[in-house]
């Protein structure tokens, strides 16, 4: 009985999780939606829109007060929210925000006391300040379970080599988490690399989705971090607590397709009716429903047992597969419903279809 009343998840929010999806909402309808076509053909972030979003609170609630944050319990459950509820508006714009809460949660699960007080007290801040995590490395072969970028420990630390590519806000950031292999011992561990440190290169990367995102390809050379940056990680909680974050920006995103074209194929009209009274057409839109409820339903329990700290590794692995996939399909159908104005760039369907492609790449890009 305990067994099966401990994989029960509750839907019902709490006070502190309503308040807090209404802030999140209304910032999306009024700061997010409006600019996403604008930010997408700039290829940027609007001005100032990160320092909007840090007014939310995302990155500043779960530092200790101690630190200079508000110290709220870790939750995985409202990061997720929060990260769904940005997707709706634009998946760029989500991803880039929630960076540093990622870089956040990853030292909050895994960094001792004083790397907490070294590397969260600066992000503890009234303004936006960048952090991103560096794992996906540039080769078609990429597996998280073996990496080519080392770190190699010597007198004065580690010694850190290598390539990472897909870094959110690279160029920006104070710090960023590269998860390496070590040399001489078993598994990758995480080594904070602070901004300007010698022999890191940063550039930017230019891709066909997620366009005001920016992503970085970030080179180490040799560069030197002490023994005191090194993270002791355990790779498979941070790898599952991505795949949920990502899905659930990526249902946002599916979301914002679905309440796009129910409209369109009910007030679209051929031969006298209206495109819905197709079957073919009402059938896809069904499906597109069931999926992106099917898909919901997975991150929500994934990351139920997250928080409840019940073992989620298969969940977390369903919802990065099964999302992916799904993610794709309600875009390239979402396409399909609106014909020929799918293709054209007067409808945000394109945009979404183009952004929903990165469902399955961004490994360690929104960690919740």
């Amino acid at each position: 009985m305990s067994d099966q009343s401990s994989a029960c998840f509750d839907l019902t929010l709490t006070e502190e999780q309503r308040i807090s999806r209404e802030s999140i909402r209304r910032f999306v309808e009024s700061q997010v939606k409006p600019y996403a076509r604008q930010a997408d053909e700039a290829a940027q972030a609007p001005e100032g829109f990160y320092d909007q979003a840090n007014e939310l609170g995302l990155s500043l609630m779960p530092i200790p007060e101690a630190l200079g944050g508000a110290g709220m319990p870790r939750s995985p459950i409202s990061n997720m929210l929060n990260a769904e509820d940005l997707g709706q508006g634009d998946m760029s714009l989500a991803i880039g925000a929630l960076s540093p809460l990622s870089f956040i949660n990853t030292i909050l699960d895994f960094g001792t006391e004083a790397q907490q007080e070294a590397y969260l007290t600066p992000l503890a801040s009234e303004s936006f300040v960048a952090a991103s995590i560096a794992l996906s490395e540039p080769r078609a072969t990429f597996e998280a379970s073996a990496l080519s970028t080392t770190a190699q420990p010597n007198e004065n630390g580690y010694l850190l080599n290598g390539v990472k590519t897909l870094v959110p806000l690279a160029a920006q950031s104070r710090f960023i988490l590269v998860i390496a292999k070590l040399e001489g011992e078993e598994g990758n561990a995480g080594f904070v690399v602070e901004a300007g440190s010698t022999g890191m290169h940063i550039t930017a990367e230019t891709f066909m989705g997620l366009r005001p995102l920016e992503l970085n390809r970030v080179e180490l050379n040799n560069v030197q971090v002490a023994a005191s940056a090194r993270i002791g990680l355990e790779m498979n909680r941070l790898l599952d607590l991505s795949s949920i974050g990502l899905a659930a920006v990526a249902v946002g995103c599916c979301q914002a397709v679905l309440d796009y074209v129910v409209p369109y194929v009910n007030d679209r009209t051929a031969f006298g009716e209206p495109i819905s009274h197709r079957q073919s057409v009402a059938f896809m839109v069904a499906d597109m429903a069931t999926e992106l409820e099917a898909m919901r339903m997975m991150v929500y329990r994934a990351a139920s047992r997250a928080e409840q700290g019940l073992d989620f590794h298969e969940n977390a692995y369903w919802c990065r597969i099964f999302c992916a996939e799904k993610a794709m399909e309600i875009g390239t159908n979402g396409i399909q419903l609106l014909g020929g104005h799918g293709f054209i760039r007067e409808h945000p369907v394109e945009m979404w279809y183009r952004n929903l492609r990165a469902a399955a790449l961004l490994q360690g890009s929104v960690v919740i």
